[in-house]
């Protein structure tokens, strides 16, 4: 009687930690969004989903150069003019991006949104641009004509016709805050998927860890390895998608802010670590900055890990992440 008495209390225990899992996929900041919460009832699941779109609503307005009345807008039309008071959101999100441009020597740049638009990767390319096209492409980018004045919380451009705009790191941006959220309001599992860029927490619905696939930049339909996370972002950039060949090179959509040039040596950059903000930064450094420059980076940042793809396929790691680890990673799909 005592046996069976224990069984059934450790059923009831059971159910009352059961968790349900919903998931939601829509467009915003101009990309896809996937959200995933697990929560005690689809019910609440599904009206923190709620909650999370329209967190990441309120950040793109407020953020996003492409809607005319966003606070990054008027700061883009007042270039060269005056400077244009901010959220100290708006002010602290910019002063953390000048900040990564300068301890990347400008590999990361948010004024590239002043670039000329003379690459193509739609196929439509027949020849390289010329040195002169791509140098006038950068006139208007440098993130040192930003100036910041923390007392008014104001935001300058220097050059008229400058601008700034902040991309996959405004989603990351967004992926982090409304992690954050979620943790205040006691949602303990989920993950924000922000056209790439992850923030995960918690563990699933079965208690595991999630498991995030790495795609192959070799074979993109096909996974690399699936790494098991837990209270980590994780963020890829990669080229193999958008590209162009000249002359036997390859030349990567993401263009490298100083010298217009595109980037070339790197297929792909994952980077796993606490903050998608963060991660998608250095991510997209370090597809800039090529595989010596970016390894001598990603190790002066222990709590990131980096695992990225030379164009020829070979895989180099961060100092902080071993060969058998991936190795694991790789048996675990």
């Amino acid at each position: 009687m005592r046996i069976k008495l224990i069984v059934f209390m450790i059923f009831i225990t059971s159910v009352a930690h059961a968790q349900v899992l919903r998931k939601r996929t829509t467009l915003l900041m101009g990309g896809r969004f996937e959200i995933t919460i697990v929560a005690k009832s689809a019910t609440l699941a599904e009206e923190n989903i709620d909650t999370v779109i329209k967190e990441i609503s309120r950040i793109e307005y407020l953020i996003s150069d492409w809607k005319p009345s966003s606070q990054i807008s008027q700061v883009n039309i007042n270039a060269g003019i005056k400077p244009i008071k901010v959220d100290r959101e708006v002010f602290d999100l910019t002063k953390r991006a000048i900040h990564l441009s300068e301890i990347t020597n400008g590999a990361f740049d948010i004024s590239f949104a002043a670039m000329d638009k003379i690459w193509k990767f739609d196929g439509s390319m027949t020849e390289m641009p010329s040195a002169e096209a791509i140098r006038k492409s950068v006139e208007k980018v440098g993130y040192k004509n930003i100036i910041l004045d923390s007392v008014n919380s104001t935001i300058f451009l220097k050059i008229k016709g400058m601008k700034i705009g902040f991309g996959a790191l405004g989603e990351g941006y967004a992926a982090d805050v409304c992690r954050d959220m979620m943790l205040k309001k006691g949602i303990k599992a989920g993950i924000v998927n922000a056209t790439g860029d992850m923030s995960t927490w918690g563990r699933n619905q079965n208690g595991g860890k999630w498991k995030i696939g790495i795609t192959n930049p070799l074979h993109k339909d096909s996974l690399f390895a699936a790494a098991p996370v837990f209270n980590s972002a994780v963020v890829t950039s990669g080229s193999y998608e958008k590209f162009v060949v000249f002359n036997g090179k390859r030349y990567a959509h993401i263009i490298n802010p100083k010298t217009g040039y595109p980037a070339t040596g790197l297929t792909s950059v994952t980077i796993f670590g606490p903050s998608a903000e963060v991660a998608n930064g250095f991510s997209t450094s370090i597809m800039v900055l090529g595989k010596e420059a970016g390894l001598q980076f990603i190790n002066k940042h222990p709590e990131y890990k980096c695992l990225m793809f030379a164009d020829d396929g070979e895989v180099f790691l961060s100092d902080n992440l071993s060969k058998k680890t991936v190795a694991k990673w790789k048996k675990g799909f």
